[in-house]
């Protein structure tokens, strides 16, 4: 489980130990991980080990899966949900910090599930989830590097989907609309919690389908901004919705 100290990732977890799982929890805050996992012990008698690690790093993936090896973890789910968001113009931000956003938010992502899966299709069964976001189904304007890794997220996990479905192994790709997290702190309609993605993770896990969308309400959006509108016409729309957040104005 990756990014799994705080927000979505924390609630995953939660439902993971409740079934009795042995958790794995990587993330970049090495005192917030044993927090995590002392909670976990202490509240559901889980079995947790963790690792600090920076998943934008160039090489960070194998490293984590060396480990694993070392460790002699074998990982049966595979919930990628470390990532990182910057809202700005694209001609106001680091470019440094844009390709480290894009590094974990879609790099990562690919390099740990090619890493993990054929392990997977190897014993028949297994699952990887990739958390993508309601973002990835149209252009979003002031958070485009956001947006634009997490459009990967979602096709990178359709295809695997349609790679794997003789294999035993479940890939699929939840997308969270606005969340009450640290990352989220802005006022919302419709904004959601932690918990109630976590248990969508959870359905979706025993689903079919290769992509699942959080809440009815982000569902009908993606609908509409993804598939009803042109690109043109949502990038717009979103524009006008996200200046006064990026811009102020």
């Amino acid at each position: 489980m990756t990014g799994a100290a705080t927000g979505i990732g924390a609630a995953i977890t939660e439902r993971l130990a409740g079934q009795g799982m042995r958790l794995v929890l990587v993330a970049r805050d090495g005192a917030r991980l044993e927090a995590a996992a002392e909670r976990l012990q202490a509240e559901h008698g889980a079995q947790v080990s963790t690792l600090a690690l920076d998943l934008s790093h160039q090489g960070a993936p194998s490293r984590l899966t060396e480990w694993l090896a070392d460790t002699g973890t074998e990982v049966d789910v595979l919930v990628n949900n470390a990532g990182a968001g910057l809202m700005a113009r694209v001609a106001d931000s680091d470019p440094a910090r844009v390709r480290g956003l894009v590094d974990l938010n879609a790099g990562a992502v690919a390099e740990l599930t090619a890493l993990l899966l054929p392990a997977m299709v190897a014993r028949g069964r297994g699952a990887i989830v990739n958390i993508a976001s309601t973002g990835a189904y149209a252009p979003a304007p002031y958070v485009a590097a956001y947006a634009a890794s997490k459009a990967f997220v979602l096709s990178f996990t359709q295809a695997v989907w349609a790679e794997t479905r003789a294999t035993g192994v479940r890939v699929v790709a939840v997308s969270p609309g606005p969340t009450d997290t640290a990352m989220n702190t802005r006022r919302m309609p419709g904004k959601r919690g932690p918990g109630s993605v976590a248990d969508t993770v959870m359905s979706a896990m025993r689903g079919r389908g290769p992509a699942v969308v959080d809440g009815r309400l982000n569902t009908f959006q993606t609908l509409v901004f993804g598939r009803l509108l042109p690109a043109s016409a949502a990038a717009r729309i979103a524009e006008r919705s996200l200046r006064k957040a990026a811009l102020g104005r």
